[in-house]
């Protein structure tokens, strides 16, 4: 682990008083970081040519969607964000620890299908994801704050997992068979 961080690296870590409430710079970034994606992805044409290549990536490819060129866009932004919350979770904690986060990924997947989004692609929602982010974030400290140890944690956390793609398959297969009785 790493630890006295210059300031120019823990300063978005550090609060602001609003309205009797500690409130970190973090926080106001992520904020701002879901309007800005929420507007991109619904409002103009390469966000909605996200949505169209997860949900059909050939019949996007035969409408004259570049595909590679959205994927690759896809996981350049992934790998931003990436980036960006390990500069809010160093920022947080003030200590550059490569063992942090290790089950950020697991708690990431729950929230985005919490959030109503399919593993599948082609279907979910900036504000869903934020709702499955505050889910999971108050499940979580919920409980350690009950005393639960991580590696149950982790395992309940597991178990919402395969609960939420049971529901997005049952959707799935709801939606098929809609498709077929029309």
């Amino acid at each position: 682990s790493v630890t006295d961080l210059p300031e120019s690296l823990t300063m978005i870590g550090n609060t602001f008083d609003l309205l009797g409430t500690q409130v970190s710079y973090g926080t106001l970034f992520m904020v701002a970081l879901y309007v800005v994606m929420w507007r991109f992805l619904s409002d103009t044409a390469p966000g909605r040519h996200i949505y169209a290549v997860g949900n059909a990536p050939e019949a996007s490819r035969l409408t004259g969607i570049g595909v590679d060129k959205v994927l690759i866009g896809v996981y350049v932004l992934a790998g931003v964000f990436y980036g960006l919350a390990a500069m809010l979770s160093v920022a947080r904690t003030g200590i550059g620890d490569p063992q942090a986060g290790q089950t950020a990924n697991l708690d990431s997947i729950t929230a985005v299908l919490l959030g109503a989004a399919s593993l599948f692609g082609g279907r979910g929602m900036i504000l869903g994801t934020l709702v499955g982010a505050v889910i999971v974030g108050v499940f979580r400290n919920g409980l350690t704050l009950m005393g639960v140890a991580s590696v149950y944690q982790t395992l309940i956390t597991g178990v919402m997992v395969i609960l939420a793609v049971a529901a997005d398959q049952r959707i799935v297969a709801g939606a098929a068979e809609q498709l077929i009785i029309a």
